[in-house]
């Protein structure tokens, strides 16, 4: 199954978007050995090693994403990442099943 996985990437400090972005990648990492698809976009930072990008390029593609998935999985802690909300509100106008983690 492709499973968006959403949750929150940036904060106030850099402790705690390390800490953001190891949890997400854990549990993406937990999906695919559990034999499914995630989207993991605690991987996004890699691309900017390499290319400028602007934070709407990553919103757009990770919509695209979310778009083709079946369904999305929502970590703890979400409801101030601006990102997330955009994402479940996507999610239900395409009717794609929802679940809190």
């Amino acid at each position: 199954m492709r499973i968006y996985v959403a949750g929150k990437y940036s904060d106030d400090n850099i402790i705690s978007c390390l800490d953001n972005i190891r949890e997400g990648i854990k549990v993406c990492a937990k999906i695919l050995k559990d034999g499914n698809e995630p989207f993991c976009p605690w991987l996004d930072y890699k691309f900017q090693f390499f290319e400028e990008l602007k934070v709407e390029d990553y919103y757009r593609y990770s919509m695209a994403w979310l778009e083709v998935s079946e369904e999305l999985w929502i970590l703890p802690n979400y409801e101030t990442s601006r990102g997330t909300l955009a994402e479940i509100k996507r999610a239900k106008e395409l009717n794609i099943p929802i679940k809190y983690l």
